[in-house]
């Protein structure tokens, strides 16, 4: 058993609570064990100068932990990690949004972790995508948009790791900070894969372990797109 009582291939308790923002166009607060991020997505008119003219939207993503989300008190200025963080955000989020059927509109989704205990930015990517939906269906319900056409099935991500010589799904920090090997995984409800992210911390590893956690991870997606489905209405 993991330190928390799980099983290997088993997720931290999950809770998504959606319109969690009054204001925000579309947001959700995703709590994965100890580790919660408040998402929003913002709709504005306009796009960047280099989509003008093109009938296109476009997407972009801010991620960033405030001071106390961890033991310690932390910097508000996101840095490297958490810029790195935002692009990847962004990049997984434009494979959920087919952007010509936003029209010249640009969706801004901020993630701001509340507590952090492992897997921050996997669980900013599957609230986000909730905020995202939410604010498309918005769109339509208010006639900005025809249909929901622009939104493309659920996206996810889940950290996967080897601790201990076995592979694991959903790594907290107390995991994390041991691993052999740590990765993320973003995919789709269809079991495609958008990004990995994997390292080997403190031992390498194998093509059969690499499967091993694809696997692994791929089931936690799957996992998570329902209840981000279930979250959204279906």
């Amino acid at each position: 058993m993991r330190p928390d009582g799980r099983r290997p291939d088993q997720l931290r308790p999950l809770e998504i609570i959606t319109n969690y923002q009054k204001h925000a166009e579309g947001s959700a607060l995703i709590k994965l064990g100890d580790t919660w991020v408040l998402c929003a997505a913002s709709v504005e008119k306009g796009v960047p100068p280099f989509l003008v003219g093109k009938n296109q939207g476009w997407l972009t993503a801010e991620y960033a932990m405030l001071p106390r989300s961890t033991h310690t008190r932390s910097k508000r200025d996101p840095g490297g990690r958490g810029k790195e963080i935002q692009r990847l955000i962004g990049r997984s989020l434009r494979a959920a949004v087919d952007l010509s059927h936003l029209g010249e509109r640009t969706i801004n989704v901020d993630c701001d972790v509340l507590s952090a205990d492992g897997g921050t930015r996997c669980a900013s990517i599957t609230g986000a995508w909730i905020a995202l939906a939410l604010a498309i269906r918005k769109l339509v319900d208010t006639k900005q948009l025809p249909d929901m056409n622009a939104l493309r099935p659920p996206v996810a991500a889940v950290s996967v790791g080897i601790v201990d010589g076995s592979v694991v799904l959903d790594l907290p920090y107390i995991e994390d900070s041991k691993a052999d090997v740590d990765m993320n995984v973003v995919g789709d409800e269809q079991g495609k894969l958008i990004e990995i992210q994997g390292t080997a911390e403190h031992a390498t590893f194998d093509r059969k372990q690499l499967d091993a956690m694809l696997d692994l991870a791929a089931s936690g997606i799957k996992q998570l797109s329902l209840a981000q489905r279930k979250a959204v209405g279906g």
